[in-house]
């Protein structure tokens, strides 16, 4: 079995971003010569989460709206009495979840038609990271 790993870095402009990464997935894939098997994409921080859907931007806002309806940023979460200010920030990732894994089929990416990778951002404006780890034959 071969691995392969790689790391995206982001740093937003704004504290909640929703970012496609499928093609730099793609890429990583292609590159590591894996035909058969899975990758595993996962954010490596808990104000951050990785899901799969469509790159509509209906869509899209759709979920932005649903977080924060769920989440809301508010001064009362328990979390703050920390000294930190993100507490809805780590609700929303709960919510999206930090990972997904996509099968890698004759050495690509074996999305379903309108599926893509999204990177979303809940607490930005600092430099995060998003592991890529191909694993297969």
């Amino acid at each position: 079995m071969k691995f392969a790993t790689e790391y995206l870095w982001f740093e937003t402009q704004t504290q909640r971003a929703y970012i496609n990464i499928t093609d730099d997935v793609a890429r990583i894939v292609a590159d590591s010569g894996i035909r058969e098997g899975m990758v595993l994409v996962s954010a490596m921080h808990i104000t951050a989460g990785v899901y799969v859907n469509d790159a509509e931007s209906g869509i899209i806002q759709d979920i932005d709206e649903w977080a924060e309806r769920i989440a809301p940023f508010r001064a009362d979460y328990h979390h703050h009495r920390t000294g930190e200010t993100n507490g809805d920030a780590h609700l929303k990732s709960l919510l999206i979840h930090h990972e997904v894994i996509v099968p890698i089929t004759d050495g690509a990416l074996d999305l379903g038609t309108w599926q893509q990778i999204y990177y979303a951002e809940f607490d930005g404006m600092r430099r995060k990271r998003v592991i890529v780890k191909a694993m297969g034959e």
